[in-house]
């Protein structure tokens, strides 16, 4: 079963245009010039004197189609990924398993990274891969060292947790918070750390690093899943979905964490490799009406297999691999397909620019601490029961009634600390001049003495 979001206590560009016409000034047509035609009079002309025939003008050279500019971000790619993370702390806080439904964030986000990095592969692959792994690291490695202080100060001791296997072998799993190959180890129940209280704090903290797993196995397998796509692209892109069937549905049962590695890669393959299409520009090969018909009836079987396999948690496709598979390669194809591949965000998204380029800048940030974020908000939401005001039954009702609203109001500006305090480790590990608040806007810089006067 994969465990892709657990309940909470309560890491893309196109070329810019504009472009040249299609047609261009080579019609087959030598251009024309351009003669002044004579207005309509309603009076009679003065005679003038005849003047000597004025020369033909010769046609003037046809203006070069304008240079395409620079590629840059698609910020279409980039709003759906804003989406996705938004979706992802809505749900690990408020726990609507409807929400695995209207948006598998998970899946978007593993196409999206698939497209970048196709788009990237076109140099060298040993490059890309280290330069992604280089910018996952740094980031994970920094939350690794908090958590694990955390879990330590609770009282876990990895070589007397006989659920880790004990003594060393414990001990070595911890090197899974440096490189995540497998799973970061963490206690089942962890001790009360006044603020974070409740066994399952652990769980809700460091359970979401799978995602950084699952990312890593992609990224060292995309040099060869982009070699059997572009040889054989049906095959490679439904083959991930095959393998769901086989290892999301206990037909074969592979035991710990390798089980749970295998079936995140295989539940979210298709969905990598759907990127790969995009980058490449096959999905647009393909008509639209066959596209979203055959979408349509993979996201079917997904619910319908769901309706088959509801465990306590309902209809959270989350615990359902192959539901899961089906239903998030529908849904990408469906948006991938109608990608409009914007330079800028049309009308009134335009006013969300600025958070969206934020949420991209510091994704990899916000996906770390953003559920040991929900942890801290139930402390502080408590606090209100402290008020004078809220002492009366009433005022205690209102609170309990609006509990996670007020945690999910709390949530932002703790995330928002957390990226001024440490997502400039993002720009340092992409070898980017660190920056505090990089939302895209552009400090003016002072003109220097004397620029504008007149002499």
């Amino acid at each position: 079963m994969t465990h892709g979001h657990p309940t909470g206590a309560g890491p893309v560009p196109n070329p810019a245009g504009p472009y040249p016409s299609p047609y261009g000034t080579h019609t087959g047509v030598a251009p024309q010039p351009e003669y002044p035609f004579p207005q309509q009079q309603t009076t009679e002309p003065a005679p003038v004197p005849s003047p000597e025939p004025a020369p033909v003008p010769s046609p003037e050279p046809a203006d070069p189609p304008a240079a395409a500019k620079k590629p840059g971000r698609d910020r279409y790619l980039d709003l759906l990924r804003s989406i996705a993370l938004v979706r992802v702390v809505v749900y690990h806080l408020f726990g609507w398993a409807w929400l695995s439904i209207v948006f598998p964030s998970m899946g978007v986000m593993f196409a999206l990274a698939g497209s970048l990095m196709a788009r990237s592969l076109k140099r060298g692959a040993w490059s890309v891969i280290r330069g992604r792994v280089r910018r996952l690291l740094p980031p994970m490695w920094l939350f690794g060292g908090v958590a694990l202080t955390l879990l330590f100060l609770s009282g876990w001791n990895p070589g007397d947790d006989p659920d880790q296997g004990g003594g060393s072998w414990g001990l070595v799993k911890l090197f899974h918070y440096l490189v995540p190959i497998g799973a970061p180890p963490y206690p089942f129940e962890a001790g009360d750390l006044g603020v974070l209280t409740g066994g399952t704090w652990a769980d809700d903290a460091v359970g979401p690093l799978w995602y950084l797993r699952a990312y890593l196995w992609f990224v060292l397998a995309s040099p060869l899943l982009l070699w059997a796509f572009r040889r054989a692209p049906w095959p490679t892109l439904l083959a991930p979905l095959g393998l769901t069937a086989v290892v999301g549905t206990g037909l074969v049962t592979i035991p710990g964490e390798t089980g749970n590695a295998v079936t995140d890669f295989a539940v979210y393959g298709s969905c990598w490799v759907l990127g790969f299409a995009h980058q490449d520009g096959m999905l647009k090969q393909v008509p639209r009406y066959i596209s979203v018909s055959g979408a349509a009836f993979v996201m079917a079987f997904g619910l319908w297999w769901a309706s088959g396999h509801l465990g306590d948690e309902g209809w959270d496709l989350n615990n359902i691999p192959l539901a899961q598979a089906a239903w998030s390669f529908g849904f990408v194809v469906i948006l991938l397909q109608y990608s409009p591949s914007w330079q800028e965000l049309p009308g009134r998204l335009a006013n969300w620019d600025k958070l969206v380029t934020l949420s991209n800048n510091r994704a990899v940030t916000i996906y770390l601490w953003h559920n040991l974020l929900i942890a801290l908000t139930f402390p502080i939401v408590d606090l209100l029961y402290e008020l004078p005001f809220m002492q009366s039954e009433r005022g205690v009702e209102a609170l309990n009634s609006t509990y996670e609203l007020w945690a999910f109001a709390f949530v932002w500006p703790l995330i928002g600390l957390v990226i001024l305090s440490t997502g400039w480790i993002e720009d340092l590990a992409a070898k980017r001049k660190p920056r505090l608040w990089p939302n895209g806007t552009k400090r003016k810089r002072p003109e220097p003495a004397g620029r504008g006067r007149r002499h």
